[in-house]
């Protein structure tokens, strides 16, 4: 223990970890009632702490053995006291990445919003001023007819005008 305290003595480990690694995996199966992939993950963390703490080790306050096992149970309290961790679902959509849009989508999607940009400026203001809050600002009918201090039905026909000449200037364009 102590050449692994003074300089880190990769080797010295070793046999540390070797001896006593088994025996607190044993003891971590009783402690986690049996559950020995709980058991497993917090031998392992208990040994990584040894390694990394080697230097606070003294001897003469404790031995080698009583000192890892009070690692050991700390380690099992502070699992406790984290609670139990939830199953992992790999299916859970926050989980899951999203799917890459592929290229020739991507470039389909950009040709078509410009064609669809040059068909809009093909619309007079007031057409293409109730078309741009109704589909792209996302406002109501009635919303649009009071910011524009409009009749509904004029706003309503607008848009219906609006659309048909928007059809007919996306079907030249495709020609």
């Amino acid at each position: 223990m102590s050449a692994v305290a003074d300089s880190g003595d990769v080797g010295a480990f070793e046999v540390l970890y070797r001896h006593f690694y088994p025996r607190v995996r044993s003891y971590m199966v009783k402690m986690t009632g049996g559950n020995r992939m709980l058991a497993e993950e917090l031998a392992q963390e208990t040994m990584m702490r040894v390694w990394h703490k080697a230097a606070l080790f003294d001897p003469s306050k404790a031995q080698a053995s009583t000192w890892i096992f009070t690692i050991a149970r700390n380690q099992m309290i502070d699992s406790v006291r984290r609670g139990l961790k939830p199953d992992f679902d790999p299916n859970d959509p926050a989980f899951v990445p999203d799917e890459f849009e592929s290229a020739d989508l991507i470039i389909e999607r950009q040709q078509s919003a410009a064609v669809l940009g040059r068909a809009m400026t093909t619309l007079k203001g007031r057409y293409a001023e109730v078309l741009r809050m109704s589909f792209f600002d996302g406002l109501t009918h009635s919303t649009i007819a009071e910011k524009l201090n409009l009749p509904i039905g004029t706003v309503k026909s607008r848009i219906r005008l609006a659309c048909e000449k928007l059809r007919t200037a996306l079907q030249e364009d495709a020609k």
